[in-house]
């Protein structure tokens, strides 16, 4: 017997014991069981329908990638025509390999530099106590507050004075200063450690850096996992980042955002291309791959470490 209601319940017990008490029993958890099939099935559809409607874009993508030229934005999800053979050729007409490749190696260093960087500055303001450090936190939390376009300018003046304009130095290097929104999540969860752990290492003579290495960061991989790879996206997507500091350089140095824009206006019949957005739209979707397969695997971090937060809430 599955689990009534309580006010039916209320209303059985109310019924002297016999067979039709025992029937009513049994129709009523029968047309309970019903229901809660009613509700779940519809639960399951709403659900299917909403993947769908988020999954459409990346669909038309594929499918897009497929068309030849006539057909890009026809908007069928499946083609009159299949050529496959964009995906061979998409490698001859740009030069994909250096976009991706750039963009890999810009993507990693910015995120384990803000990662770790973050973690230390949220690990000296969760563990140690010192004068000021409430109004010092508030001022890097305020930091927050401000655009991206009030600082684009000191930026770009900083890094033009040092030289660094034309290289992809600029997308990553300023990551080693960490990130407010990181320490702040960082800190979050050093908060939730035993202080225990901390002060047992203590006497044991473990130094301020070997709290933060042997203990505080190993414990804390779920939301270290979840900064590297809301970092690594991104920058993986910066565009911005790319037009301001990479536009001037060769095409081979531009990342993958800059390069699918670049593309864009090359195949565009006004620049005097002949309009192959079949290679673009194949660009995005081999670029799209390994933003899947990261999240994929980090998955399961990303899920127990907002977990992690939820029940500290």
């Amino acid at each position: 017997m599955g689990t009534l209601p309580p006010e039916f319940d209320a209303e059985l017990a109310e019924q002297p014991a016999g067979p039709a008490r025992a029937e009513r029993r049994f129709a009523g958890d029968a047309k309970y069981r019903t229901r809660r099939r009613v509700l779940k099935g519809v639960l399951w559809v709403l659900l299917a329908a909403f993947s769908a409607l988020f999954l459409y874009p990346f669909v038309w993508l594929v499918s897009a990638s497929l068309k030849p030229r006539g057909e890009v934005f026809d908007n069928r999800l499946i083609p009159n025509t299949i050529l496959p053979g964009n995906y061979a050729e998409v490698w001859n007409q740009l030069p994909l390999f250096s976009w991706i490749f750039n963009s890999l190696v810009i993507a990693l260093l910015a995120a384990a530099f803000v990662a770790v960087s973050s973690s230390l500055v949220a690990f000296g303001f969760a563990y140690f106590r010192f004068p000021g450090r409430g109004l010092l936190f508030g001022l890097v939390l305020a930091t927050m507050m401000l655009p991206g376009a009030v600082t684009m300018v000191p930026q770009y003046l900083i890094w033009k004075n040092l030289g660094l304009l034309g290289t992809s130095l600029p997308l990553f290097a300023a990551n080693l200063f960490g990130s407010a929104f990181y320490i702040f999540l960082q800190r979050q969860f050093f908060l939730g450690l035993p202080k225990e752990l901390f002060e047992a290492a203590r006497l044991d003579g473990a130094s301020y850096f070997g709290l933060f290495r042997r203990i505080a960061l190993p414990l804390s991989i779920p939301s270290f996992v979840i900064i590297f790879l809301f970092e690594f996206q991104a920058s993986w997507n910066n565009l911005q980042g790319a037009l301001i500091y990479l536009n001037a350089g060769s095409v081979e140095g531009f990342t993958v955002p800059l390069g699918i824009s670049y593309a864009m206006t090359t195949f565009s019949p006004t620049n005097g291309g002949h309009g192959d957005y079949q290679y673009v739209m194949v660009a995005s979707v081999i670029v799209t791959i390994p933003m899947l397969i990261l999240f994929a695997f980090g998955q399961r971090y990303f899920i127990e470490g907002v977990a992690t937060q939820a029940r500290k809430g």
